[in-house]
């Protein structure tokens, strides 16, 4: 049972299966989060429907499950959390935190990427709009507890960002920090390619009011061609046979010290060994092609 304050989380999306690089954040958190004896949760993050895959949230639940990551709690649905996402919105209106923008991708594009908050000041209705954040406490570097101090692009940090599409769906950014505010998640330990909306996600606390969780970016688990293993790039899925020289094969790729004894052991065992043993300062900040996850058999 967790004996601390500290609550950590895996939050995936379910677009897919998951696979080695997948693994490598949900162990990295989970064996974070238990280290420091405390709560693990699961929440999926169900808010783009166009992106996922029928099945895929139930087979991610299974999969967690045979690589011995049990949660704490009830999983959070973020399907079923819009109301609180639109009470989130509300408030920043309310607020003078927000506006409608009307402005179109090849404009933005033209601009070189980054929005100039050209409708801040024009009161446009909801109308065929998105809702941007008027960014009034702009993050330019936050502490990383595995990196050490990481600074922001100046312009993108500065930038009036989506939190609400123009097609009604919410913006990863507000429903993410809604909901690790809601379920008092104290670090985020996740891949290094969510580094860049860590600055607009911390600004989004601030303007709440909010505290700040920590934060840890682990390494990401390449391919032989150097690329991130993902679900666009066709990672293959975790295999569905013994989970143990996996989970081996994850903590190596964390540079975790594991004995060849380990194994023979259950994966329960296993894992309660890697826990007792989780070193982060270990854990390397980048990594090479050559750990690179192949599909092993179903």
């Amino acid at each position: 049972m967790p004996e601390s304050d500290y609550i950590g989380r895996f939050a995936p999306s379910p677009s897919g299966e998951l696979h080695f690089g997948s693994l490598i954040a949900a162990l990295g958190s989970y064996l974070q989060a238990r280290a420091s004896h405390g709560s693990w949760l699961v929440r999926i993050e169900d808010i783009d429907p166009p992106r996922e895959v029928p099945g895929a949230a139930s087979t991610i639940l299974r999969q967690l499950e045979h690589y011995g990551l049990h949660w704490d709690g009830d999983i959070v649905w973020q399907s079923q959390r819009h109301n609180a996402y639109r009470e989130a919105l509300n408030h920043l209106q309310r607020e003078g935190m927000s506006y409608f923008c009307t402005c179109t991708r090849a404009r933005i594009q033209s601009l070189g990427g980054i929005y100039d908050g050209h409708c801040r000041t024009l009161n446009h209705g909801p109308t065929n709009a998105a809702v941007r954040l008027a960014q009034h406490h702009p993050v330019l570097h936050f502490d990383d507890k595995l990196r050490g101090r990481i600074t922001a692009d100046e312009k993108l940090a500065r930038e009036d960002f989506i939190i609400h599409r123009r097609d009604g769906l919410f913006a990863y950014n507000l429903a993410v920090v809604v909901d690790d505010h809601f379920q008092g998640v104290t670090e985020i330990v996740r891949g290094a390619d969510l580094i860049e909306p860590t600055v607009r996600q911390i600004s989004l606390y601030r303007q709440f009011g909010w505290p700040v969780p920590g934060y840890i970016h682990l390494p990401l688990a390449l391919n032989a061609q150097g690329n991130k293993l993902s679900k666009q790039n066709h990672a293959p899925a975790l295999p569905d046979g013994d989970p143990r020289p996996v989970i081996i094969r994850a903590l190596q790729f964390l540079n975790q010290d594991v004995t060849n004894e380990w194994q023979d052991l259950r994966i329960d065992a296993l894992l309660q060994k890697a826990v007792a043993n989780w070193a982060l300062c270990r854990v390397p900040e980048a990594a090479d092609a050559n750990t690179a996850f192949s599909n092993g058999s179903r």
